[in-house]
């Protein structure tokens, strides 16, 4: 196997838009490459065994638990199972403690709970590439440290700490309010449809535009002060 090729990804969710927007901020990340997209458990499953059949394997399935078909609790055991060890990121909004117990127990590497930026996606792929990468370099015979090593690159340092004033909370809801909207919204839109004051949307969305979680423009066409507005990014 080439060492240096990019890791084949799959992403799977049920919601066309957030599948796409997933796979977008794949290919923003150096060393990754999107191999395909499905929208169920089953369209998983035979993702996983045309890429194995055509010689060129799945390296790292972005798993939503919320499929139509099967939880993905169910798909994670059937992909061990079938005797496929390939690594596995479970991208929820559920965050029940004996849920995230299970998937650790059926093979779930990562766990990265929704509403989420660029900026928390980038730093899991880049953890798992480093974690592979540690596991290659410890060659057939691993050592205690180089064990370590590989699974310490798994953790985080932790959640960078929100600027002064802004709330978890609301930030998820502000994200989740662009994610599904179906054109960019502005500030002002955004606190009439969330019932926040203007100043207060605008910060909110200047910090997602910051880290890069969203994408942000001038709108067209507005006269005398300059508005813009911020959008999900989409494939």
């Amino acid at each position: 196997m080439d060492q240096h090729r990019d890791l084949r990804v799959l992403v799977v969710d049920d919601e066309t838009t957030t599948a796409a927007a997933h796979a977008k901020f794949v290919t923003r990340i150096d060393g990754f490459m999107v191999q395909g997209i499905a929208h169920n458990g089953q369209e998983a499953f035979a993702a996983l065994d045309a890429a194995q059949e055509a010689g060129t394997p799945i390296d790292l399935v972005l798993l939503d638990m919320n499929l139509p078909d099967l939880h993905g609790l169910d798909v994670a055991r059937r992909v061990r199972g079938r005797g496929n060890t390939v690594d596995i990121i479970a991208i929820t909004a559920i965050r029940d403690l004996n849920v995230v117990r299970t998937a650790i127990s059926a093979g779930v590497t990562q766990y990265l709970i929704k509403p989420f930026g660029f900026a928390a996606f980038s730093e899991k792929l880049e953890n798992y590439r480093n974690f592979r990468l540690n596991l290659r370099t410890a060659g057939s015979s691993a050592s205690q440290e180089s064990i370590d090593n590989a699974f310490a690159a798994l953790r985080s340092v932790g959640p960078a700490p929100l600027p002064k004033g802004l709330i978890s909370e609301t930030l998820g809801s502000i994200t989740e309010t662009l994610r599904t909207a179906s054109a960019a919204l502005s500030a002002t839109e955004v606190s009439e449809l969330l019932d926040l004051s203007r100043v207060t949307a605008r910060r909110y969305l200047e910090h997602l535009a910051e880290t890069k979680a969203v994408t942000k423009a001038p709108r067209h066409g507005t006269r005398g002060r300059p508005e813009y507005e911020y959008s999900w990014p989409r494939s």
